[in-house]
């Protein structure tokens, strides 16, 4: 007896013309995601699709608007116990797919919104694609951002599709293509406006019902993608090339650290040399392999805790609801000012009142925000008129006037209490009494800043990263006072603006700078002992920092980072007490890149260069040619930074330590695939963090004291994750 399938996640229904619409939803779910258990359903599906002598064509198409499917479940991949497990989720995928592909009539993807993953895997198993024009519309394969590679035929149908150094450059990135820029690279055949996708889509299976023995044309072969691929991806010799050149860039960017990228590449390689099998038979193996690497376990830890965190409010009572954000103002047209503007109007799409004290700096804020839209633009990215309503969005004052209806102020002067006291007293003078005060403050404790305000409860911290248009990190930092609907309209209105949002409490420092200055002040411990500047940025980028401390500090601006040296010394005592760098490099005239004078040389070098000035040595008193291991000069800055972490998590300033990681990664840049300071910390040992700490606190001082949580976990057995 037949046992017919009830179909949850598939719903095919045939129309006269012989096209099957298949509606994928996913039942109690805002996205599609593809799942193991849907595995028998699917087959089920084909089963039925093939034994209908009806069917003429199939259309795959959401049933969610603005989603097609966001790729494969992640906690079916973190549930993965073995090397094998993961590989036959990576084979169960391949088998469907094929089938896919194989079909007896044509299949094509109707994609709105994203179509990443797995997803992108299953539009590139059919014979077509069409995707709408929607901004929601992503394509990609992100699986390198989790430590992973596309496990469903990935590797092996995309390079077939639009070309090995095309495909490379995606899988390599984990980048996310619009429709139009999708369209262009060959990965969709044809986009249209979302009311018409399903009826294009249906177009493009009657027209390759007429065409499928066809095959896909690429290009004249005298076109410069042409001739591309005839002297590399078509000659044995040039793809050697191609490929030992991917992994010379791979490495170079990865220093190491990420096995992903290597093995997408050998899986692309194995595939064009020894065909599409053993290219699926290596994709499959490199898939349960990475999976259960450490990694890839650290990644998938990181997605989830962001994951999280866009459902937290920022506050623990469930009942307590966002004010509405309709209007903002930011005090400030410098670089923060503008760059705040900036993903206010093209990110949370919301009307920017931008003050400044004279014409000369609102014009150049105003510059500032039309360049990262022109580039946009000039990407396209964004469409002309796009671009027209973000600037439009920006309006300049030298006044309060508009100040009226805005819901939220957001200061970003200078780092001078009085100054930031007497905004405050302004706001309050010319706005609603709802209006929220917002400052940027990097290390002035808010509540110092609030003492001037009459509605304290309105005042918070809302802590950019510069430059606020590529650092993903917001902290928002709440005092005793503030209202707890304040802190959630912050957390809602930073996430609007595209930012990864932590919610700390006031100290001085807050959280990210609090745990950064230790790493600093140890590096410039060093640099004063005679170890050379390059030698201690390139023992830390090597761990996996993305740039080295006297790098980031000649970024920043050394003076920059000299204000928040005092007030953290103020605050915690000797073990914040800077080594004295910065104040003999200041009186040198050493602001960093924009003075074009800092540790590093920026005048008469070649592109692609970043010598030393080695005239700092004289400044400092000392040489640069003292030797230390590379592990010590790691270990030092390093254990310093965990420790104020464990310390930041004891006193209460991160509500967890999963905050503390993200904060760290997205923030500072601490190596992702070691998790942040808590992760790294549990993998280190507690009692092996605290026993490294006592051992440099015989030799070098107080300031590697372990902090006393240290010494209760050690005791206890405790660590700062329970897995």
């Amino acid at each position: 007896m037949t046992i017919e399938t009830k179909f949850t996640v598939f719903h095919p229904a045939v129309r006269e013309d012989g096209i099957a619409v298949v509606t994928i939803n996913v039942p109690g779910e805002s996205q599609n995601t593809l799942k193991a258990e849907f595995v028998s359903e699917a087959h089920a599906l084909l089963d039925r699709l093939e034994q209908n002598a009806n069917v003429q064509g199939v259309v795959l198409i959401s049933g969610k608007p603005g989603s097609f499917i966001a790729g494969a479940d992640i906690v079916m991949l973190q549930a993965c116990r073995t090397a094998a497990e993961a590989t036959e989720l990576s084979l169960v995928g391949q088998r469907f797919f094929d089938r896919l592909e194989n079909f007896k009539a044509p299949v094509v993807a109707a994609i709105d919104g994203a179509c990443l993953g797995g997803g992108l895997e299953l539009a590139l198993a059919c014979q077509g694609r069409v995707c709408t024009d929607s901004p929601k519309t992503t394509l990609g394969l992100p699986e390198v951002m989790l430590g992973l590679l596309p496990g469903s035929g990935g590797t092996q149908r995309l390079p077939r599709l639009i070309g090995i150094p095309a495909a490379l450059g995606l899988m390599l990135t984990g980048k996310h293509l619009n429709a139009q820029k999708a369209r262009r690279m060959g990965l969709v055949d044809d986009v249209a406006p979302a009311p018409i996708l399903l009826q294009a889509a249906m177009t493009l299976v009657k027209k390759l019902q007429h065409s499928r023995a066809a095959p896909r044309q690429t290009g004249s072969l005298f076109s410069l993608k042409g001739l591309t691929k005839l002297a590399l991806e078509d000659n044995p010799l040039g793809r050697r090339v191609l490929f030992q050149k991917a992994r010379e860039q791979a490495l170079g960017k990865t220093k190491g650290h990420y096995p992903a990228p290597l093995r997408i590449i050998d899986c692309v390689e194995t595939g064009a040399n020894h065909g599409f099998k053993k290219g699926l038979e290596a994709e499959a193996v490199g898939f349960g392999e990475l999976a259960m690497a450490p990694q890839a376990r650290q990644l998938m830890n990181i997605y989830f805790a962001t994951m999280a965190l866009k459902k937290d409010s920022g506050v623990a009572d469930p009942t307590v609801q966002p004010r509405p954000v309709r209007k903002i103002a930011v005090l400030g047209a410098g670089l923060m000012g503008a760059g705040i503007s900036y993903v206010s109007a093209s990110k949370a799409q919301l009307p920017v009142r931008l003050k400044d004290q004279d014409v000369a700096g609102l014009n150049r804020g105003l510059a500032y925000i039309d360049r990262l839209i022109q580039k946009r633009l000039h990407r396209r990215s964004i469409t002309a008129f796009e671009a027209g309503q973000e600037q439009r969005r920006v309006t300049p004052t030298l006044d309060f006037s508009g100040f009226q209806n805005v819901d939220v102020v957001i200061e970003a002067v200078f780092e001078d209490l009085a100054l930031k006291q007497r905004l405050l007293g302004e706001v309050e003078a010319h706005c609603s009494p709802t209006t929220i005060f917002a400052t940027n403050t990097s290390s002035l404790p808010i509540a110092q800043i609030a003492e001037a305000a009459q509605r304290p409860e309105n005042v918070i911290g809302m802590h950019y990263f510069s430059p606020v248009e590529k650092m993903p990190l917001l902290e928002i930092i709440a005092t005793s006072k503030t209202a707890p609907e304040v802190i959630a309209t912050a957390v809602k209105l930073g996430r609007n603006q595209g930012k990864t949002v932590i919610v700390v409490q006031d100290c001085a420092g807050f959280y990210v700078n609090r745990i950064l200055a230790p790493y600093l002040n140890e590096a410039g411990y060093l640099l004063s002992e005679g170890v050379a500047i390059d030698a201690i940025d390139r023992a830390l980028m090597q761990f996996g920092f993305p740039i080295g401390p006297f790098a980031l500090l000649d970024e920043v601006g050394i003076d920059v980072g000299s204000k928040v040296g005092p007030i953290l010394c103020t605050a915690f005592g000797e073990r914040m007490k800077p080594a004295g760098v910065a104040d003999k490099l200041l009186a040198d005239g050493r602001y960093g890149r924009k003075s074009k004078k800092g540790f590093y040389l920026y005048e008469g070098v070649k592109p692609g260069e970043k010598p030393v000035d080695k005239t700092v040595y004289p400044v400092l008193g000392v040489t640069g040619d003292k030797v230390v291991e590379a592990n010590e000069i790691v270990e030092r800055c390093i254990l310093a930074m965990l420790n104020e972490a464990a310390r930041c998590w004891d006193e209460g300033v991160i509500r967890s330590p999963r905050d503390g990681d993200i904060g760290a990664i997205f923030g500072i840049g601490f190596p992702p695939f070691l998790g942040g300071p808590f992760r790294y910390a549990n993998a280190l040992g507690i009692p092996t963090l605290a026993e490294k700490l006592e051992r440099y606190r015989q030799r070098l001082g107080e300031r590697f004291a372990p902090a006393e949580l240290l010494a209760r976990m050690a005791t206890d057995g405790r660590g700062f994750h329970p897995d």
